[in-house]
């Protein structure tokens, strides 16, 4: 599972955010975006295009994240909307809710909140809808889990 070749990276630019580096504010972004740092704020990859976001080592974000693809391996504090793949590294803290269409977890992975698998059309409401069409989505879920949960 784990440096599978399944989402090596994508087409487009990669984007560090280093260790010692904090951004305050909501982040939108296209290609490929590697967090070692903290991001106080949303991230958001564009709509129109494939994206990647890998949160490594110590890496951490305080907001909601809204992205295809995303492989977490260091802390997340929001809810994390995943339209394609998600991987879960044996490092990785989820303090929110989890929408996804394919997830994988590694063994010593952490969610606390509710694990939701979403038909792609339900996450695309989830990703771009108002308020009360992101509540219908998450009415209409056939697969939600709530779950406090470390994979061992």
């Amino acid at each position: 599972m784990w440096g599978s070749k399944k989402i090596a990276s994508v087409s487009g630019g990669t984007t560090l955010i280093s260790h010692e580096t904090v951004v305050i504010g909501e982040l939108h972004f296209s290609g490929n975006l590697d967090v070692e740092g903290l991001v106080q704020g949303n991230i958001i990859a564009s709509s129109d295009k494939d994206a990647l976001l890998r949160i490594v080592g110590k890496g951490r974000v305080e907001g909601d994240i809204r992205v295809p693809y995303a492989i977490i391996n260091g802390a997340v504090q929001g809810n994390v909307y995943s339209t394609k793949i998600l991987e879960l590294a044996s490092k990785s803290r989820v303090q929110g809710n989890v929408y996804y269409t394919q997830v994988e977890m590694a063994a010593g992975s952490q969610v606390n909140g509710c694990l939701t698998r979403m038909a792609d059309t339900d996450l695309t409401a989830e990703t771009s809808g108002t308020g009360a069409e992101l509540a219908e989505a998450r009415e209409n879920s056939p697969q939600k889990m709530d779950l406090t949960t470390k994979v061992d």
